[in-house]
């Protein structure tokens, strides 16, 4: 019978880090917010995409993930209630991961350098999830925080690059 040997939580990131988090994730959430409210609001020039099945559900499960995530980083840890909201955030983010494998709206049709995020939200979050059974806190908080930074919000940055199209509904 194996044992679970459970380490102590990680030294937390300090303030400024969780502070530029913060605003991180406040920007990409506003600015997100904002692209599709123009698009809702008839204010963009009407594209293909706005029709895509794949882009309205990646959307709709990133755009809780952002507040959510953060939410359950930055709230008390280990109760019920962390592991419901973490259970759903991880929900939202595999749904994200899933649906972004098909958009593919540039590089003609083929797959692009901000698909190398699919993988790594998929690997991340198995072993996050595997960390925090078998009672690796500190690794499993480690891989939540990346997960978190590069795996929604760094993917989220590029997505408002020029010429991409939550640039063009945020800008045009």
């Amino acid at each position: 019978m194996a044992t679970i040997v459970r380490e102590e939580a990680a030294i937390d990131l300090p303030r400024a880090a969780k502070g530029a988090l913060l605003v991180a994730a406040a920007a990409l959430a506003g600015a997100t917010t904002i692209a599709v409210g123009r698009v809702l609001l008839g204010l963009t020039p009407s594209t293909y995409e706005m029709k895509q099945v794949a882009i309205l559900v990646h959307l709709a499960t990133v755009l809780p993930a952002i507040p959510l995530g953060l939410w359950v980083l930055l709230a008390r840890k280990g109760d019920a209630t962390h592991r419901l909201l973490g259970r759903i955030w991880a929900v939202l983010m595999l749904t994200a991961a899933g649906s972004a494998v098909f958009i593919r709206t540039i590089n003609h049709g083929q797959f692009s350098p901000i698909h190398l995020f699919v993988p790594l939200v998929f690997l991340a979050l198995f072993r996050a999830i595997r960390a925090a059974r078998m009672g690796r806190i500190a690794q499993h908080k480690r891989l939540m925080w990346t997960l978190y930074s590069a795996g929604l919000l760094l993917p989220g940055m590029f997505a408002f690059l020029p010429g991409r199209l939550l640039w063009h509904w945020l800008m045009l």
